[in-house]
């Protein structure tokens, strides 16, 4: 006889199966930490890795390449983006708790099935923005102005939906704000290379968000809320195959700009493998693309985690050369 999985009281709609919040946090937690998206850990990714490109890449483009400083960096990035990940999904699931309550696959989210108040909500928020400040004051003055300039993207992206068919441009300019910070984190200044690799990691998002925003195309347009999937339609492999080749293009371009002037060969061609690999990942997602069929889409969305492992992964080994 076959036994039937009970599913955890109050566990999201799209929670990650088994995660660790709805199996072994403490009750009285959960409906915060499913707030923070924490049983849904790809955002946390897709925040953090353009950070480790930013710091990697700079590490690769500095003769003395990684320092014991360049570790906290990859530490504090990996805190400061579950931290402001989650509070960045708090202030989004306020803004839009009425909307969420409207559509099949967010209305199990804390707030709208009434699991956290508004009020409490606001104050979880507070407490994790706050906690990503102390980490982010443990950088350098440039790091630390350009950290408190990414707040502007991340309280605007609720909204950006109701007013604009591309709210994943938005989305793009919050979570790879990292690539800019971390760069000045290790360099203390801005250059192009960053900038550069800031620009691919937006067509990056373009390319995975329009993939999750094909699971609500359908709710979306009952309650009128526009995405780049519903803008491109059946066109939307053609534009999902236009910035695949943008973001590599640029990355490559990005890694170009910032190793040339060392000459350092083997760091060079390694780096760049790195951007054919996550091209070739990408090209691998849309071989399985169903965006009629959303576990499809939800899966090939988490997939990207390791699309963009690849290439910290080949950046790591350029820093480290």
């Amino acid at each position: 006889m076959s036994e039937t999985r009970q599913t955890p009281e109050g566990q999201v709609i799209d929670a990650v199966d088994q995660n660790w919040v709805d199996t072994w946090a403490p009750a009285v937690t959960r409906p915060y930490l499913r707030l923070s998206r924490a049983d849904r850990p790809i955002g946390t990714w897709l925040l953090l890795l353009p950070c480790w490109w930013g710091v990697l890449l700079a590490a690769a483009a500095d003769p003395a390449g990684l320092s014991w400083f360049d570790l906290w960096i990859i530490v504090g990035c990996a805190l400061g983006a579950f931290l402001m990940r989650g509070a960045g999904c708090t202030w989004n699931d306020i803004s839009d708790r009425d909307l969420d309550a409207q559509v099949a696959r967010t209305k199990s989210r804390p707030l709208p099935s009434g699991q956290v108040t508004v009020k409490g909500a606001v104050i979880w928020m507070a407490v994790q923005a706050l906690v990503s400040f102390f980490i982010l004051l443990t950088f350098n003055t440039a790091a630390i102005v350009l950290g408190i300039l990414a707040l502007l993207p991340v309280a605007i992206y609720p909204f950006a939906k109701r007013f604009t068919w591309w709210p994943q441009v938005f989305l793009g300019l919050a979570f790879n704000w990292g690539a800019l910070l971390a760069w000045t984190a290790h360099t203390g200044s801005l250059s192009a290379a960053p900038v550069i690799l800031y620009l691919a990691g937006i067509s990056w998002t373009l390319f995975y968000d329009t993939i999750y925003a094909h699971q609500d195309k359908e709710d979306d347009a009952l309650i009128g809320i526009k995405s780049t999937a519903r803008l491109f339609g059946e066109d939307s492999v053609w534009w999902l195959r236009l910035f695949m080749a943008v973001s590599v293009l640029l990355m490559a371009i990005a890694i170009i700009v910032g190793l040339v002037p060392d000459a350092n060969i083997m760091a060079l061609t390694l780096a760049l493998s790195g951007a054919w690999a996550f091209g070739w990942h990408m090209v691998w997602q849309l071989r399985r693309l169903d965006t009629e069929d959303w576990t499809v889409c939800m899966r090939l969305f988490r997939s990207n985690r390791d699309a963009g492992l690849i290439c910290a992964l080949f950046l790591a080994a350029a820093a480290l050369l």
